[in-house]
């Protein structure tokens, strides 16, 4: 649509649909605008329909879809400019609707939030496994002021991590990040940490408060910005222009920081408390139990913040009989989750997650630091940190039942093995923990997620590979020219067929891009799509979640979710590939994007991995869409109706 003014559009959108108040969100997908509207009686849907550069609207799911096809990047980028709607600062009051286990929403979440700071937070503790190794070996002395400075170095980011987590909480739930950060610097103050180490008891105009040390915390900065978003949204509603800009900050703090105090550090301590007493009975009657629940869990406890609640028994142990027995299983906890860690390292074909997943494994096995590995690698994976919990259960159940425990209150780590020497059976311990690892270790790598596996290429190195490289280089990965026209199926799976470039008889082959049922379009359960307003094509039922290029050519778009891709070829012939229905509200959960926008692909080059379950799971349509976008300009294009494909199978037939 050469001749659209998307300026206009825009506006026009803007005014169809009441306005920019009237707009709870608005997110865009491959094709269409997603909007949340407040009262969806004031759209005017007709006059919408009838704007040059619309193709219909819709309603599903709670949203009001303009579809506008491949330019729809276009439109939401002039929304943004006329409007507070779209980008880290948009006016957005609502989250989209999120589908899934609760869990997996959960863990989704910390992920995302912990996402920015994953790199800093390898590079600390990296320094620190450093430091420790060389304090441990005599290289540096602990008491200088060059390990001092060296130390602060490294540590500030865990111990001041609620302010680092306040600014993407922030712009995950749409709120003022200053205002964020000024809450988390509250709960890390000075003061504050030392009310939460004094013995005297602590109040607030009166009203007790039970304190916990907030620094190196992750979910009560979570919760707090939250909840600020609730309460900028409400107090930017009620207050008086002239006065908002100031108030609604300063109501905030005077109301959040005293709120997460009140309720986060009572709620935290209570359930701390109540661990901490079952765990050490435990240990009087089942050590092997009492070991298998620190070993196994010990990572959740520190997710949690339950962890505080044990801490002062460790030390209360060291003090009273000059060794702990709450940490002899904390070895097995630990270093399975680095075993998990340096499994992914070896196993992922992914570039980008092995560069964090080296470092982190090393900080997780010298240092004991597992920041990096938990949040940057285990817990975005989610089996990687199954995996380490289930090592941690055995490896600290055996740990336990030899008597084992620690001398100081060192991090577990290989280089805090001295600490562990002296308490109980030292073999059972390294027994334990060997075990840990190894299983960890052994989980991981037979039967955790397969990112970006390898796929031959004519060149002799992988599509994934060459696909990562070109993420990280921005370089875009060289296309043959392939000319001619293969027989259909005649490559193997994953591999570069006919493609793109056209052939004598003016035909251009497009190939199934995952093995699965077709679909005819007509049957595909969303009516843009099966109504034929977005092209010709076809469905496919996928069988596998490894989802390749139907034709080589350039990617015109590639959705940050991972769910959908734009390709052009050589012969202008624009293929959408679209993975399921509605799959955007996932937002890239389940989906790894191994090509990006402006990159050369040939056809079987892999564009993403999707795991089939979470979509299914989370209660959305797999169907794979394969769309010819500029049917119009194309001499024709004719579809396969149903039947069973194999990749790489010839899906749709085009004439140019």
């Amino acid at each position: 649509m050469p001749s659209v003014d998307y300026r206009s559009l825009a506006g026009d959108i803007l005014q169809g649909v009441g306005g920019e108040k009237n707009i709870a969100s608005v997110m865009h997908c491959a094709t269409r605008l997603r909007l949340k509207l407040r009262d969806e009686a004031k759209a005017d849907t007709a006059a919408i329909e009838k704007l040059p550069g619309v193709i219909t609207v819709m309603k599903a799911g709670g949203q009001y879809q303009v579809v506008i096809g491949n330019n729809v990047p276009t439109v939401y980028a002039e929304l943004g400019k006329i409007t507070k709607l779209t980008g880290d600062d948009a006016g957005a009051t609502d989250e989209p609707v999120q589908h899934g286990n609760l869990f997996n929403r959960f863990i989704d979440l910390i992920s995302s939030i912990f996402s920015p700071v994953i790199w800093p937070l390898a590079a600390a503790g990296l320094l620190k496994a450093f430091l420790s190794m060389a304090t441990q070996f005599g290289w540096l002395d602990p008491a200088s002021q060059t390990n001092v400075i060296l130390a602060a170095t490294a540590d500030a980011i865990f111990y001041f991590l609620p302010v680092f987590l306040a600014v993407t909480a922030a712009k995950r739930f749409k709120t003022n990040q200053f205002t964020s950060m000024a809450i988390a610097g509250a709960l890390v103050y000075p003061s504050i940490v030392a009310l939460s180490a004094q013995a005297e008891p602590v109040s607030f105009f009166g009203i007790p408060v039970v304190m916990m040390n907030y620094t190196s915390s992750v979910l009560p900065i979570i919760v707090a910005v939250w909840l600020q978003g609730y309460a900028e949204r409400f107090l930017t509603r009620v207050l008086p222009s002239a006065i908002r800009n100031f108030t609604t900050p300063l109501l905030t703090l005077l109301v959040m920081v005293p709120f997460v105090l009140l309720t986060v550090g009572p709620i935290t301590t209570l359930a701390a408390n109540g661990l901490s007493t079952g765990i050490n009975a435990a240990f009087t009657f089942a050590p092997w139990l009492a070991g298998a629940i620190m070993g196994g869990f010990w990572q959740v406890f520190v997710l949690f913040g339950l962890h505080w609640g044990l801490v002062p028994g460790m030390l209360g142990e060291i003090a009273s009989q000059g060794y702990s027995l709450l940490l002899g299983p904390l070895l097995a906890a630990v270093l399975s989750q680095a075993g998990a860690t340096l499994a992914v390292m070896v196993r992922t074909r992914n570039k980008a997650r092995r560069a964090v997943a080296g470092p982190a494994a090393l900080s997780g096995f010298l240092a004991g630091i597992t920041e990096p590995a938990i949040y940057g690698v285990n817990l975005p994976l989610k089996k990687p940190f199954y995996f380490g919990i289930a090592g941690g259960v055995i490896g600290g159940a055996i740990a336990a039942a030899g008597g084992s425990g620690a001398t100081a209150f060192v991090f577990p780590s290989l280089l805090g093995l001295p600490a562990f020497s002296t308490v109980g059976n030292f073999s059972l311990q390294l027994l334990g923990t060997g075990t840990a690892i190894v299983i960890a270790f052994l989980l991981t790598f037979f039967f955790g997620p397969r990112e970006e596996a390898a796929a031959a290429s004519d060149a002799g190195t992988s599509v994934p590979e060459a696909a990562a490289e070109a993420q990280a280089a921005a370089v875009p990965v060289p296309a043959s020219a392939a000319t001619g026209t293969a027989a259909a199926g005649a490559e193997a799976p994953g591999t570069a067929s006919t493609t793109g470039t056209g052939t004598s008889t003016g035909t251009v082959e497009i190939l199934a891009p995952v093995a699965g049922q077709a679909v005819a379009l007509a049957d595909v359960q969303d009516k843009v799509f099966a109504s034929g307003a977005m092209g010709k094509g076809l469905g496919i039922i996928p069988a596998d979640g490894r989802i390749y290029s139907p034709i080589s050519g350039s990617i015109k778009a590639a959705m940050k979710t991972g769910h959908a891709f734009g390709i052009k070829s050589e012969d202008g012939v624009e293929v959408l590939v679209h993975i399921g229905i509605d799959t955007v509200q996932l937002q890239g959960r389940g989906f790894e994007s191994a090509v990006t926008r402006g990159q050369q692909v040939r056809a079987g080059d892999l564009l993403a991995v999707v795991d089939l379950d979470v979509v299914t799971e989370a209660g959305y349509d797999t169907t794979t869409l394969v769309m010819v976008t500029n049917t119009a300009q194309l001499g024709g294009v004719d579809a396969v109706a149903a039947g069973t494909l194999a990749q790489g199978d010839t899906a749709i037939t085009v004439k140019v």
